[in-house]
């Protein structure tokens, strides 16, 4: 139990950290209330289908715009749109508590400009690799790229940290394993 007083009962989170997950949960509480029928009629069950279609990143998409070197803006901002519509609510829950955790620690330590730019940054260069590295038709939707760098900054700041009291700068890459096997499995 805390002794002081006025500490306040959430840990207070950086203003990015809000601002990215804010969306994120927004949008995947209408896609559920329209999944369920509580909003929309019989409209609101399609909508999570056509969030994926207007916002998810589609390699062949990309493959097309570079052959023909045509960037239409409403394809391009797929590159930053896909991180916040999510194929279901335990792939959104398994995002927001890697952003809100990992987000805490690298806005802490680096500022909220740092979040947006490791966040967004990571999502580009994720759907750059998923269009150029596979030929999967699927959509590329979800957080996981863009929180998959705030997992890179923890582990830099653990790495630091670690290696700051002379201790074994490896571990630092424990989280990165973890994460790495939970996957495989």
């Amino acid at each position: 139990m805390s002794s002081n007083p006025n500490a306040p009962p959430i840990n207070p989170l950086p203003p990015a950290v809000i601002l990215l997950a804010l969306p994120i949960v927004l949008a995947e509480l209408v896609l559920a209330a329209g999944a369920q029928g509580f909003v929309g009629g019989a409209e609101g069950v399609g909508w999570r289908l056509m969030a994926l279609q207007e916002y998810a990143f589609f390699g062949p998409v990309f493959d097309l715009m570079l052959e023909a070197w045509q960037w239409p803006l409403e394809h391009v901002a797929r590159f930053v749109t896909y991180p916040f519509v999510h194929v279901g609510f335990t792939h959104m829950i398994m995002v927001l508590v890697f952003l809100l955790a990992l987000g805490k620690m690298v806005g802490e330590v680096f500022g909220s400009l740092a979040v947006f730019v490791i966040f967004f940054a990571s999502a580009i260069l994720g759907a750059l690799v998923f269009a150029i590295v596979t030929d999967d038709p699927s959509p590329l939707a979800g957080g996981y790229p863009a929180v998959y760098g705030l997992i890179g900054a923890f582990t830099f700041i653990m790495w630091v940290r670690i290696g700051a009291v002379g201790g074994p700068q490896h571990q630092a890459f424990y989280l990165i394993g973890a994460l790495l096997f939970i996957q495989l499995i």
